[in-house]
């Protein structure tokens, strides 16, 4: 197996490939893990991909909720898809090398589509405000320019930054060591390995993680304090039970992913710990896009109306 490559110069000594120890920790444990993240990947890809077919399919589900939703199921998909296969190859071959070029391109999408999953969460948190608080000018506010515009805008908004951020970590000197104690190229034990000064790299991080992590997640905050506020002032029980089951699927999703991320990025570097980040980064990156489809669909009546007329179960 190889476990990458140091060339010295000029007294430095420059990794050219590093080693992923993902789950090297746990050797009596490798075939197991092969089976069980391979199936979590059957189920996120099936998953997500019905969600896809039935709200492209049906005509009850032709809402701009549901067209978040298709974008979020398929972003799901391209954001497991840059981890988990090669976690999978990594333990199937036992070979956990890669290339620098590699791993820079692994976090770059990591982080792209990260960006895109918190500002998409915090579309569908505005979508939910307005139908709720603002119902009557919903198909005015939410029309299909609007929605296409808010869906690409969550897709590609946080390129330029993340692109940039991983430059700035790539152009750093690893001299240090060239094992990251993770299963994929993340930031924080990246920038880890690098020697000399770090204090730019971790700032720009903090900083990166603030904008697009914790605005949307205020954002998000924001809109559900005045959801909740409109929904109590509803007359009937029945209607309040009814607006808080369009919104507790969403909600739900949102605390699972950004408590994680929150607490993986800006932990402090003294408090960290490379077993919790990645019991953390397993919750954000793998479990929960698994549970999503189980989450908007087991409490989504359209959706499980939409699913039985696809399967034909009366």
């Amino acid at each position: 197996m190889k476990h990458g490559e140091i060339q010295a110069e000029d007294n430095v000594s420059s990794v050219v490939q590093f080693v992923l120890l993902g789950f090297s920790n746990l050797p009596n444990l490798q075939g197991l893990l092969i089976w069980m993240f391979s199936l979590i990947y059957m189920i996120i890809l099936m998953g997500n991909s019905l969600i896809i077919v039935i709200t492209r399919l049906d005509p009850a589900l032709q809402k701009p909720m549901y067209f978040f939703l298709a974008n979020f199921s398929l972003l799901e998909i391209c954001y497991v898809s840059v981890t988990l296969p090669r976690i999978l190859v990594n333990l199937w071959t036992q070979d956990r090398s890669i290339s620098l070029l590699s791993c820079a391109a692994q976090m770059c999408f990591f982080l792209m589509l990260g960006t895109a999953e918190c500002f998409l969460l915090a579309v569908m948190a505005y979508d939910r405000y307005v139908a709720i608080c603002n119902p009557l000018h919903y198909p005015l506010i939410m029309n299909q320019k609007t929605c296409i515009q808010m869906a690409i805008g969550s897709w590609i908004s946080g390129m330029p930054v993340q692109i940039g951020q991983t430059c700035q970590i790539f152009f750093l000197n690893f001299c240090n060591s060239n094992k990251i104690n993770h299963f994929f190229c993340d930031v924080p034990p990246v920038i880890k390995l690098a020697c000399g000064d770090t204090f730019v790299n971790e700032v720009t991080m903090y900083a990166v993680t603030v904008v697009f992590v914790a605005g949307p997640f205020f954002l998000i905050l924001a809109s559900y304090s005045k959801i909740i506020s409109t929904i109590l002032k509803f007359p009937t029980a029945k209607g309040r039970a009814k607006a808080f089951s369009t919104c507790s699927s969403h909600l739900l999703v949102v605390l699972l992913f950004f408590g994680s991320g929150t607490i993986t990025y800006l932990r402090p570097k003294s408090g960290r710990s490379a077993e919790v980040d990645k019991l953390l980064s397993l919750f954000y990156t793998i479990v929960t896009p698994m549970f999503n489809p189980m989450i908007y669909t087991l409490r989504n009546k359209d959706v499980i109306a939409a699913l039985r007329k696809l399967l034909y179960i009366k």
